[in-house]
């Protein structure tokens, strides 16, 4: 195998990832490649027998045979063939256009058909071939530029005919390119979508692993050692301050815990939490955020995204009274809720009375949606209850 690539190599063939050997004489869809240049050449022989008919015979019977070539040499076995040699196929369509342009007289308007061998190299060949196509092109100009003869008949004729097929092809071709230019990119952006979820779960597994080794077992040390301190002591004050660090301690291990495992295998920028994120960045606010059980799978889109909004405008009144310190967001069973801690703002208006939070409740009730106002000396807390029928249950 490997001596076989070499002889391609070689031999100077040039394979392209995704495209046989061969192409573009060879694979799938040659058919689609050849038919509208094969039908511009037919077109550009036919149009010899338009008055006054061909002005030297030799000249289109010399244009035909080559055109023939051309077509035969899409018989050859390219595969087995150097590369370079793919070339000689546009130069000789290139020589097929000279004879006829000859043939029909030198200013007929049949010369145009000269562009269809540069589009050829420039869809399929490579930028040394378009650059000798060019060559040979400007070497047929000066030829045909020495002796002018003209039938201005015909000359309209032979280029509206071939102007249209000429710009038929280039448009069904740059609308081609567009549509492989859209799909590769939607292909590239699957794909950075892919890795980027990859990533997210490898990242996951090791921050998972070091935690549990590392950092949760020391807090959860940390934790019984401050309870079996706590048991030692008779002063019920410092019982209790113990007993409230142990608590704290346990909510951040809960909130490491679900930092971590809640990372779930979904394409970044999807899921309840990843538009939570999003509608804290829009607000530029940063409370902290909690949450628990499966929140991303537990709403069916459309109530997802009501509730989105919801959460949106409430964050918008509430940033008006209130600083948002944390977010918490519960999923469990039939239960669906989001709880708001906010302290208040110097000079803010009461809770019960701000007519905003009047209007947050009346939306919250039209869409079945149960929300609570509790003030508190420090903070006050906005709850919404969804029912279990909007949670999909």
């Amino acid at each position: 195998m490997l001596r076989s690539a070499e002889s391609e190599l070689t031999a100077g063939t040039w394979p392209v990832s995704g495209r046989p050997a061969g192409y573009p004489f060879r694979g799938a869809g040659l058919l689609a490649r050849v038919g509208p240049f094969a039908a511009i050449a037919i077109v550009a022989e036919a149009s010899l027998a338009l008055p006054p008919g061909p002005a030297s015979a030799p000249a289109a019977a010399a244009s035909v045979a080559v055109l023939l070539a051309v077509a035969a040499a899409f018989l050859l076995p390219w595969a087995r063939l150097p590369g370079w040699m793919q070339v000689l196929v546009p130069l000789a369509y290139t020589g097929s256009v000279l004879a006829l342009t000859v043939a029909a007289g030198t200013t007929s308007g049949v010369g145009i058909v000269i562009l269809v061998p540069l589009i050829w190299t420039a869809l399929f060949g490579r930028l040394w071939e378009s650059a000798c196509v060019v060559a040979a092109i400007v070497a047929v100009e000066v030829v045909i530029s020495l002796t002018p003869v003209a039938a201005p008949d015909a000359v309209i004729a032979r280029r509206v005919i071939l102007w249209a097929a000429l710009g038929a092809v280039i448009s069904v071709a740059t609308h081609g390119l567009r549509d492989r230019i859209r799909r590769a990119r939607e292909q590239a952006a699957e794909l950075q979508d892919r890795l980027r979820e990859a990533s997210i779960i490898d990242d996951r597994d090791r921050i998972a692993d070091q935690l549990r080794d590392k950092v949760i077992q020391r807090i959860f040390a940390a934790g019984l050692t401050l309870q079996s301190a706590a048991m030692r002591t008779a002063d019920h004050g410092v019982r209790r301050r113990i007993e409230e660090s142990v608590d704290d301690l346990d909510h951040a291990v809960l909130m490491l815990r679900d930092t971590v495992y809640g990372l779930e295998r979904r394409l970044a920028g999807r899921g309840l939490r990843a538009e939570i994120l999003r509608l804290c960045e829009e607000g530029h606010l940063a409370p902290e955020l909690s949450f628990r059980g499966p929140v991303d799978g537990a709403l069916p889109p459309a109530a997802r995204s009501g509730f989105v909004e919801l959460l949106r405008e409430a964050l918008g009144v509430i940033g008006q009274h209130f600083v948002p310190t944390r977010i918490t967001v519960t999923a469990g069973g039939d239960a669906y809720t989001a709880m708001i801690d906010a302290a208040p703002v110097a000079g803010a208006a009461e809770t019960r009375t701000a007519p905003e939070f009047a209007g947050l409740r009346d939306r919250a009730t039209q869409a079945g949606i149960g929300i609570d106002i509790e003030p508190g000396p420090s903070s006050t807390r906005f709850t919404w209850h969804l029912p279990s029928d909007l949670c999909g249950n």
